[in-house]
């Protein structure tokens, strides 16, 4: 059962790692993907060739979603390639720039601050339009167990993943009487191609500490992901989902 069977979706922030594993979930489950990257275009054309491949429309696009007008040049490009609709919309786009408060820069915060916060402002805005003349649509923002209880050594990226909670449940606020949905993800330790360069006994030292005992993939993610997009959660919204295997628990 394709869950998803000719909806368009809009990914930022997927030429790798969670995002690229939402768009190849989306697309078995028949989801035409638009997506975005910053600056690797081999993969993300790559990515773009392989979901084409599954039977669906998917084009890369190059945006900042930390710029305002990008955003919106970003929503309008998606309109007139995908016949007018957008139905969902996933904000993944994110990076960390880790240091102890003492040592953080005000550019390393301001930098993680506009990319992972301010970008979902910026693209939720700038979709927001379509979704209310639609009056439907599913808002996904991809938040972190460290935006939920903190980390040493993260105040920026914490900041800016709590921020995305708060706004979660905002905009749900705001446009549940449209039929527009928003919810946030908080994953654990996921295994991407960054925690594969990692030593080998850190890592198994993460998986340890966490109750199922293993870390989670980006499937795991793209499942949740499916949860909220679909209509197997036509009634839930304003709500955070922590995938993270217990470790919050």
């Amino acid at each position: 059962m394709k869950l998803l069977e000719g909806k368009n979706v809009i990914i930022t922030g997927a030429s790798r790692g969670i995002g690229k594993g939402i768009a190849r979930v989306f697309a078995q489950h028949g989801a035409n993907i638009a997506f975005t990257y910053s600056a690797s275009e081999a993969p993300a054309l790559e990515l773009e060739e392989e979901l084409k491949g599954m039977g669906v429309n998917a084009k890369a696009y190059k945006s900042n979603a930390a710029s305002y007008e990008e955003s919106e040049k970003l929503i309008a490009d998606v309109l007139n390639d995908f016949d007018g609709t957008i139905d969902v919309l996933i904000n993944n786009a994110g990076i960390t720039k880790d240091n102890l408060l003492m040592r953080m820069s005000e550019a390393d915060f301001d930098q993680v601050i506009d990319i992972n916060l301010k970008s979902v402002f910026n693209m939720t805005k700038a979709a927001q339009r379509t979704f209310l003349k639609q009056r439907k649509g599913s808002i996904i923002n991809m938040s972190s167990v460290v935006g939920v209880k903190g980390n040493a050594g993260q105040a920026n990226y914490a900041a800016s993943k709590a921020g995305m909670i708060g706004f979660t449940k905002s905009i749900a606020l705001e446009l549940g009487s449209r039929n527009i949905r928003c919810n946030a993800i908080a994953p654990g330790f996921i295994e991407t191609e960054m925690t594969g360069k990692l030593d080998e006994k850190v890592v198994q030292g993460w998986r340890d500490a966490i109750p199922l005992k293993r870390g989670g993939s980006t499937e795991d993610i793209a499942n949740a992901c499916l949860f909220f997009a679909s209509d197997l959660s036509s009634y839930v919204t304003g709500q955070v989902l922590n995938v993270d295997g217990g470790m919050l628990t």
